[in-house]
């Protein structure tokens, strides 16, 4: 594991092999998966669980009970919500109801981009930048705009391609 300086990392936090922390990152209560790489200036809270090969770019924060599985790339500044109707007398008596979501294998979080709670993003979606997730996202299908609305639907061949037509090789 490698840790950049200035990170904040509590006794809490469960690493896997090959992990990436660069300088400024606030972790605690969370999980990470092998071989994960977390950007600068990034902050995981509590029960989180991050999976494999996960890419998390620079100011991102990802709130408590968020899981995100194996194979996700989220770009820079990519912030997830967790309360539904947040105030400052649900914090300050900490009786606010905190709602997951959930970020299935192999999709892509454009810059920008903010995950409402309660929300599943599927199994290879792509995220536009900038877009705001408020509903669930099917597989394998492009969304973006604020709301996030369906784009398009990914083609067989341009699976985990990140929305990009796979290069076919020619003889």
């Amino acid at each position: 594991m490698q840790v950049g300086k200035y990170c904040v990392i509590t006794d809490d936090v469960q690493f896997g092999k090959g992990v990436v922390v660069h300088g400024f990152a606030n972790l605690y209560g969370c999980r990470i998966g092998d071989d994960t790489c977390i950007g600068a200036f990034v902050e995981i809270q509590n029960n989180v669980e991050i999976g494999k090969r996960v890419r998390i770019q620079s100011h991102t924060f990802i709130c408590s009970d968020i899981v995100i599985e194996d194979d996700v790339f989220l770009g820079h500044n990519v912030t997830f919500i967790n309360d539904r109707y947040p105030t400052v007398q649900d914090a300050t008596a900490k009786t606010w109801t905190s709602e997951s979501s959930l970020i299935r294998k192999g999709a892509s979080i454009g810059s920008g981009s903010v995950i409402l709670c309660g929300v599943e993003i599927g199994e290879g979606a792509v995220v536009g930048a900038g877009s705001v997730v408020t509903k669930n996202v099917p597989p394998h299908t492009i969304v973006a705009s604020n709301p996030a609305e369906v784009i398009r639907t990914l083609s067989p061949g341009e699976h985990w391609q990140g929305g990009q037509a796979s290069i076919e090789k020619k003889p």
